[in-house]
């Protein structure tokens, strides 16, 4: 028998209702094992996400299984004769159509519908080959005759047929890939990553993807050595980040607010006077290393008056300054300000003179402790002629570097208030960068910002220490398109990440979720009408997903494929099992931990 023709043996039933792209279809009454067999192959009837045809003429209709009742559980099911009211009901969606080629034997399929089916119309399985042929005409069809490459990310579920995701879709208009502990999620994360990096490009060129990565559990430089530079934010953090390198994100980097947060501290009650004497001592310090104001000693070198701060340029070169922008400066002079300057100016103020000095001492005292915390000496490093500048900074991230195309930030060994900011830095930094170029040099480098853990650095009920994360990452997320900057969220507690930044992606990975709230969380972001897909989030197995939105040809169940184990990350659970049947640990072995912990504590 021909393929895509009417195959009696392959019937299931008949459309009973068509309302808008959803119909309802009532089985047959002789499917007692809701079975089909044809050509020694047995064909299981209502699987959820399984894709059924409808022939109308020469185009053939295809429907999307979301839901299989009895029909007398359909709500507001209008009585009929012809219907029994214990038949068994199909609820689908219209996916698309087609028109099948012989001569070519090929499938145009094209999204949407022009025609619609007709109640009393029969309704037929699919056979392997015509899912091949489908899914094959869809992704032509996504393609739309174009170059963009379409990356392998897997198998579609039910067939041998590849998967393949449109990168300007994946990455151009953002992407989630969210699943439950266990699911497969990070698996699924190198999978893409792998494919990316392996793929082929315009003219067959290899591709150089700029891909950066905030990887908070250190997990993922295993499963891309010699095709990723691991940066970690302090050089001891680990025995396994030997083979990384620290990066270097110099203080003077940080807007106002970045650096306010970090010496102030989580607290989101601040105080305003806090928050002023920061702001104050930072435009300073920026001017002075400018020539815009004198440096101190240069002019008193017994201390400094409120005279100080007229010498230099003109006052309209002091009011136009940007304290934001990232130049250089001496935390010396930023130090100097703050108990000299303004701490002199406090003292001649009767009535606040001992809570404005209070403040004062106690911003000093934690500004001591960050200076003497090693965690923190990539960032805390004084200015001086070996600090790097802003190009060679930026190349970190974006530029040349033998050891790979694939950035990944290791910040396992921050703490949370230190992580958010450094997230924040990474992610303005690379987006401003991309703001200051034009439009050409965008097209020949574009960005993915990928974060792993979405939910801990754009929380959708945000503490103080990720204030500036999300500030950073919600604006790659709302601009981030139009300067060439692609985001991929990573999170196994999706309906605990920012509804705002989660609502900008366009396609969606979703592997198993078990959290009832999640699954219908996610069920609002859900395109396509296909929201109804996530009550077989739960049963979902590992590496399985359902793969829906703009880069995906269709919406379909599908099964992530399986990386060997030099590819995967390092993120399997301890098993207890082995664990427990091993020695225990000597004082040796426990003298070695510690070692490490207290040297970098």
């Amino acid at each position: 028998m021909a393929n895509f023709s009417v195959v009696n043996d392959l019937s299931l039933g008949r459309v009973v209702e068509v309302e808008g792209t959803s119909i309802k279809i009532e089985l047959d009454n002789n499917l007692t094992d809701l079975t089909r067999s044809y050509n020694g192959r047995v064909y299981s009837v209502g699987q959820i996400a399984s894709i059924l045809k409808i022939h109308f003429g020469r185009k053939i209709l295809f429907v999307y299984v979301k839901l299989l009742r009895m029909s007398s559980d359909v709500e507001n099911q209008e009585k009929s004769s012809s219907i029994n009211a214990d038949s068994r009901i199909i609820e689908a969606d219209l996916l698309g159509e087609g028109v099948w080629d012989k001569s070519n034997k090929t499938l145009k399929f094209s999204r949407g519908v022009e025609l619609y089916p007709l109640p009393l119309q029969s309704v037929y399985l699919m056979t392997d080959y015509e899912l091949d042929a489908l899914y094959s005409g869809a992704e032509s069809d996504a393609q739309n005759n174009s170059v963009t490459p379409l990356v392998e990310i897997g198998t579609y579920s039910g067939s041998n047929q590849i998967v393949r995701a449109n990168i300007n879709k994946l990455f151009g208009n953002h992407c989630a890939i969210l699943g439950s502990t266990g699911s497969g999620k990070s698996g699924t994360v190198a999978a893409i990553l792998h494919s990316v990096i392996d793929a082929t490009g315009v003219e067959n060129k290899t591709l150089h993807p700029r891909i950066i990565m905030i990887d908070p559990h250190g997990e993922y430089g295993k499963a891309f050595n010699g095709k990723a530079v691991v940066y970690n934010a302090y050089s001891d953090a680990t025995a396994e980040a030997s083979s990384s390198e620290e990066i270097i994100l110099p203080f003077w980097l940080m807007t106002a607010d970045e650096f306010r947060s970090l010496v102030i501290g989580k607290t989101e009650f601040e105080a305003t006077s806090q928050n002023n004497i920061i702001y104050e001592a930072l435009a300073y310090a920026r001017m002075v290393n400018l020539g815009i104001l004198k440096r101190i000693e240069d002019t008193d070198p017994k201390g400094g008056t409120e005279a100080d701060l007229q010498d230099g340029k003109s006052e309209k070169d002091k009011l136009l300054f940007d304290r934001d922008k990232p130049i250089p400066f001496k935390l010396e002079d930023f130090l100097f300000h703050i108990d000299k300057i303004q701490g002199r100016k406090l003292g001649k103020t009767e009535k606040i003179s001992q809570s404005g000095r209070e403040s004062i001492d106690g911003i000093l005292r934690k500004f001591r402790i960050l200076r003497s915390n090693p965690q923190l000496n990539f960032i805390m490093k004084e200015l001086d002629g070996d600090t790097p500048q802003l190009p060679e900074i930026i190349s970190q991230l974006l530029g040349e570097n033998a050891g790979g195309n694939l950035r990944i930030i290791d910040i396992s060994g921050l703490p949370n208030e230190v992580a958010g900011i450094l997230t924040a830095l990474i992610a303005r930094l690379t987006f401003q960068y991309k703001l200051w170029q034009s439009r050409e040099e965008r097209e020949k480098d574009p960005v993915l910002f990928v974060c792993e853990e979405a939910h801990r650095y754009v929380p959708k009920f945000g503490e103080a220490q990720y204030k500036e994360a999300q500030v950073a990452i919600r604006r790659i997320a709302k601009e981030g398109r139009k300067y060439g900057i692609g985001l991929m969220l990573i999170s196994q507690r999706p309906s605990d990440v920012e509804t705002t930044v989660l609502s900008q992606c366009n396609s969606w990975i979703i592997l198993r979720l078990t959290n009832s709230n999640d699954q219908s969380y996610v069920s609002n972001f859900i395109p396509d009408s296909l929201s109804g897909l996530t009550k077989i989030l739960s049963s979902l197995t590992r590496r399985e997903a359902i793969f829906v939105g703009e880069a995906a040809a269709l919406p379909s169940r599908i099964k992530i494929r399986k990386l060997t184990s030099d590819k995967l990350p390092d993120s399997s659970d301890v098993d207890f099992l082995k664990g427990w049947s091993a020695p225990q640990l000597t004082l040796d072995d426990i003298k070695k931990t510690t070692e490490k912990w207290v040297k970098n504590t």
